[in-house]
């Protein structure tokens, strides 16, 4: 157990400076939002000194906090944090900064009012902290209830400060994609609270608590569940597994819980819906890996197949659908789609490569997600349309714009020398050696993102520069400051990804080890033999 606490420090600096922002004059919309980017930065700061002490390879749990909360539920305030949680962690920490600096001069995008800038921080702020407790909180009530929390500031992100405009149908749009997000969402949470009830149940009837009762405890459930001491038949199992992976599924998303997504992108901002995108929806893959496996060894693997089926089909249909769109940011957010296939294709090929190369997807697509969705949105707040066909010869004007979208463009098609080549690869090669039909289908997605890509860059940014498009300007030093650290990410991960995968690689295959999978032997080629015969 750590003599500070800081992994409670890690998620209350947010907290704390969302709560201290609304105290602000309402005429203090400068101040608030410096005091917000101030606060994230010092998560930041602290999310890099964990990683300074981490030590990969190490204790399973590190930085462990545990108190009592609900003594008569077996519930505690229990943290604590492994290598794949520590990334996650350091790329939601290095987010919001650029995120709430992307946002920094978007009034027309967050709202008019009084105090519309310091709600607008606060709940980027409250996101924040409600995703860093749920990625190092080792209490499955205590997880569940941060999974659920976090959903309600993000409701009000999307439906309250969408991209405004005098169309009422727009703040319709913007109202029902909340709506939605929302309900989807919540649903899969209620279905996850019977599966944590009747995990708590489990552990009641054989007295896994400290008095004899249940517990909630991941580490003591995670152990029973994994000696064969919950005591309960397949079917028990197989319904609480699905229980947890359907809300997993829905937040992730999953096809064909996905509907949801593309719509609540679209009515965000763009630094919100980069919000939901790259980070909250992570949470879902996150638990998917965690709670999942190591809960529910032998149904994972019962159930690792039809998850594969799904997640190619996300995989291939994410994409067509991409080259099908109009609207640039509904493109983008179609890719996300497809892209998440990928990490739960990697995560359920229950093979080393696989899991580290979803938790390394993780990371790298929340960076080129953001790269190019704000750059997207950059443009179009000069334009003031996501058409498609509305662009065109940007390149002439805003040759920066136009470059690092590119850039962005190029990593989001997984090109080599860019970070989410590696994972992308090392998601195909685990897969394959389980499942290659699954990783050769899979592998069909790398033309079609190439497609959607580079024919989205040749319509918006080459060619003449078409009627309304000579007013564009290119990127303002603000905006660099977001996107340069995006692009040096993108460069720098895709040619040396060693740091991520140094914590990864060892929680990834204890986990793997804890629910007895291993990786699939090599097939043994037949050699031949000198008088023309063979032998193994």
């Amino acid at each position: 157990m750590s003599e500070y606490p800081w992994l409670t420090t890690l998620w209350a600096v947010p907290l704390a400076g969302a709560l201290l922002t609304l105290l602000f004059p309402a005429r203090w919309q400068t101040a608030a939002r410096a005091w917000a980017l101030i606060v994230s930065l010092g998560t930041l700061g602290v999310g890099i000194y964990l990683a300074s002490r981490f030590v990969p390879g190490g204790e399973h749990f590190q930085f462990v906090e545990s108190h009592q909360w609900i003594p008569a539920f077996g519930a505690g305030y229990t943290l604590g944090i492994d290598g794949i949680a520590l990334v996650l962690v350091l790329l939601t920490a290095g987010l919001v900064p650029l995120l709430l600096l992307a946002g920094w001069r978007d009034d027309r995008e967050v709202g008019s009012g009084p105090r519309v800038v310091h709600y607008y921080v606060a709940l980027t702020l409250v996101v924040e902290a409600m995703v860093l407790i749920s990625f190092v909180a080792l209490d499955i009530l205590l997880f569940y209830v941060f999974f659920e929390v976090m959903l309600i500031p993000m409701y009000f992100l999307i439906g309250g400060f969408g991209p405004r405009g005098t169309d009422p149908a727009l703040r319709q749009q913007r109202s029902r994609a909340a709506v939605k997000f929302l309900l989807y969402n919540l649903f899969g949470g209620l279905i996850m609270l019977a599966a944590v009830i009747g995990l708590y149940v489990l552990t009641a009837r054989e007295q896994l608590g400290a008095n004899g009762n249940g517990t909630f405890d991941f580490r003591v459930v995670m152990e029973a569940a994994n000696s064969g001491q919950l005591g309960a038949g397949p079917v028990v199992l197989n319904a609480l597994f699905l229980g947890f992976m359907f809300a997993f599924a829905v937040k992730a998303p999953l096809w064909p819980l996905h509907t949801w997504l593309p719509d609540a992108a679209v009515a965000a901002t763009p630094a919100s819906a980069v919000l939901m995108m790259a980070i909250v929806d992570k949470v879902g893959t996150f638990g998917m890996l965690r709670y999942c496996l190591l809960l529910f060894p032998t149904a994972t693997a019962d159930y690792a197949p039809v998850i594969c089926v799904l997640a190619v089909i996300g995989i291939i249909y994410g994409a067509l659908l991409a080259i099908g769109q109009t609207d640039v940011m509904r493109l983008i957010a179609y890719t996300s789609i497809s892209h998440f296939g990928f990490i739960i294709l990697g995560i359920f090929a229950l093979t080393t490569q696989g899991g580290t190369g979803a938790t390394l997807y993780m990371v790298n697509h929340g960076i080129s997600t953001a790269a190019l969705f704000l750059i997207a949105g950059f443009l179009v707040s000069r334009r003031g349309t996501r058409v498609i066909a509305e662009y065109g010869g940007v390149q002439k004007v805003a040759p920066i714009l136009a470059g690092t979208f590119f850039i962005a463009g190029l990593a989001t098609l997984s090109l080599p020398g860019l970070a989410p080549f590696i994972s992308e690869f090392l998601v195909l090669v685990g897969t394959f050696t389980r499942y290659p039909v699954a990783a050769i289908l899979a592998s069909v997605a790398l033309v079609l993102a190439a497609l959607y890509v580079l024919w989205m860059y040749q319509r918006m940014m080459t060619g003449p520069v078409k009627p309304g498009n000579e007013r564009i300007y290119d990127l303002l030093p603000r905006e660099m400051l977001v996107v340069v650290p995006l692009i040096g990410a993108l460069l720098f991960l895709g040619a040396y990804p060693k740091p991520v995968l140094d914590a990864v690689d060892p929680a990834v295959a204890r986990t793997l080890t804890t629910i007895g999978q291993h990786d699939p032997a090599p097939a043994v080629k037949p050699e031949a033999s000198p008088t023309g015969g063979t032998h193994k």
